[in-house]
C-alpha cells in the first residue's frame, strides 16, 4: 500500500476512521428503518409521510456514501456488511413490530437525535483529539443535515399553536388553557 501522507499520522487516521465507521453504521440503520416505515407506513398521513420518507431515504443514501468515500480517503475500509452495522451502530432495530404513524416518526426522532449528539462528540474529537480540520467539517455537514431531518420530523407530530410572536407557548401558558 501506497503510503498516505496528508498531515495525520496513521494514530490520528485510525482514530477518525473508526469515529466514521460508528457513524456510517448508524446512518445505515436510520436508512433501513426509514425505507421500512417507507413501505409500512398506513392511515390518513400515508401519503405525506410515503413521500417525505422517500425523499430521506435517498438523502440519506448519498450520506452513507459520502461518508464511506470519507473513509477510503483517509485509507481506512468502511464497514459494509449487516453484521458490521449492528455491530457498531449507536442505534438499535425495532425488529417484529410496525408502530403506528406517529410511533415512526417518534423513533426516528429519536434515531436522528442521537445520530446529532454523536456527531457532535465526533466533530469535537476530531478537532481536539485527531487534529482532522476536513473531517471535522465533514461531520458537521452530516450534523446540520439531521438537524433538519430531525426538525421536518418532529414538526410533523408535534402539532402545537405558536404564538404571534414565533415562540410556542410556555408551560404555564399551557396549564393554563387545560394543554
Amino acid at each position: 500500500m501506497h503510503s498516505i501522507n496528508i498531515g495525520l499520522n496513521d494514530q490520528q487516521r485510525e482514530g477518525v476512521i473508526t469515529l466514521l465507521n460508528q457513524d456510517l453504521s448508524d446512518l445505515y440503520l436510520v436508512l433501513v428503518k426509514t425505507k421500512k416505515y417507507h413501505w409500512d407506513v398506513v392511515g390518513p398521513q400515508f401519503r405525506t409521510l410515503h413521500q417525505l420518507w422517500e425523499e430521506q431515504y435517498e438523502t440519506l443514501t448519498l450520506t452513507i456514501d459520502a461518508c464511506a468515500e470519507r473513509v477510503r480517503m483517509l485509507g481506512g475500509y468502511p464497514v459494509g456488511t449487516m453484521e458490521g452495522f449492528l455491530n457498531l451502530a449507536s442505534i438499535k432495530e425495532h425488529s417484529g413490530d410496525i408502530p403506528n404513524a406517529t410511533e415512526m416518526v417518534s423513533r426516528l426522532v429519536k434515531d436522528h437525535e442521537t445520530i446529532i449528539r454523536n456527531l457532535r462528540k465526533h466533530v469535537a474529537q476530531c478537532n481536539e483529539t485527531f487534529k482532522d480540520d476536513g473531517t471535522a467539517d465533514f461531520l458537521t455537514g452530516l450534523m446540520e443535515q439531521h438537524e433538519s431531518i430531525a426538525w421536518m420530523l418532529r414538526s410533523f407530530i408535534e402539532g402545537e399553536a405558536v404564538q404571534s410572536d414565533g415562540r410556542a407557548p410556555s408551560l404555564s401558558q399551557k396549564a393554563a388553557v387545560g394543554v
